[in-house]
């Protein structure tokens, strides 16, 4: 199989894992996956995004606490927090709302790299929702000009997941819509 066709396959494999084994998932590997992260396109250059790891089973079970889609996150190995570091806009505050993009590009990126590693992983939305974003932020401390765009819960699967077939030909336009 061709370069092409390994990515495709990879792209077409992703699914939504949501309970994983209690097998860990090693800091080499979750460095692995956020460094996946950080090749992300960024508007500008700007990179507004941080990451923060957790593999602490009493901070899983916080973070999953907090948000009523994500209680997988609590029997999770490990979680990611994708957020947007508005301080990265100093300079450019026309730019500010790019931010949305920038940490989603990184969150597939994410979701691409745990899938060709094998393991299974979860995006449960934190932005817009306040209330949810307010409990990420008291949970884990985040400053102000912190604002998680989601959690990712990370593990192995505990069972076979099935990517959905989303392909929609009548989504398709050529030339006009």
């Amino acid at each position: 199989m061709n370069k092409a066709d390994v990515v495709f396959e990879n792209i077409l494999s992703r699914k939504s894992v949501r309970s994983y084994t209690n097998q860990k998932v090693s800091r080499d590997d979750l460095m692995k996956i956020v460094k996946a992260g950080m090749a992300a396109p960024t508007a500008i250059n700007i990179q507004p995004w941080e990451f923060i790891v957790i593999d602490d089973p009493k901070i899983l079970a916080d973070l999953g606490g907090v948000n009523r889609a994500g209680q997988m996150i609590a029997k999770a190995p490990a979680a990611i927090i994708v957020a947007g570091n508005m301080d990265a806009y100093k300079d450019r505050p026309n730019a500010r709302d790019f931010w949305v993009q920038d940490t989603s590009a990184a969150t597939e990126n994410i979701l691409l790299q745990i899938e060709a590693m094998g393991l299974g992983a979860v995006w449960t939305a934190a932005f817009p929702v306040q209330e949810r974003m307010d409990g990420i932020r008291k949970v884990l401390n985040l400053p102000d000009n912190i604002i998680p765009l989601n959690v990712i819960a990370v593990g192995y699967p505990d069972t076979e997941n099935k990517p959905k077939d989303k392909w929609k030909e009548n989504k398709l336009h050529w030339n006009a819509y």
